[in-house]
């Protein structure tokens, strides 16, 4: 899989919002995949599933099984890498902007 793929794999699961709740929620601690169940009680144990099967697969879940457990961790790895490469990028280029305009603004000399 491609760097480009992986950023897409990472961006599709992160587009749902659900999902990031589902990683919010796991950011505080690892959770079962009863206990997310429990905390998102309005939806069925087979969607839960599906989402955190999304998660897994842009690796931002890692799974270990403790007996018929199966515990649920936040990879906060992929979001790095996403940060890294776009978002910390187009902030620099943003405030570069956002600084000159408000030069302007304020009448002084760039």
């Amino acid at each position: 899989m491609s760097i480009d793929s992986k950023d897409e794999v990472v961006f599709k699961a992160l587009a749902n919002g659900l999902r990031r709740q589902i990683l919010d929620a796991l950011k505080e601690a690892p959770r079962t995949t009863g206990m997310l169940c429990e905390q998102f009680s309005d939806l069925d144990r087979c969607t839960v599933m599906q989402h955190l099967k999304v998660l897994e697969e842009a690796n931002l879940v890692l799974v270990r099984r403790e007996g018929r457990e199966r515990w649920n961790h936040l990879n906060a790895l992929p979001i790095q890498a996403i940060h890294d490469r776009w978002i910390s990028q187009y902030s620099g280029h943003a405030m570069s902007v956002l600084t000159a305009l408000q030069q302007q603004l304020d009448g002084e000399p760039e």
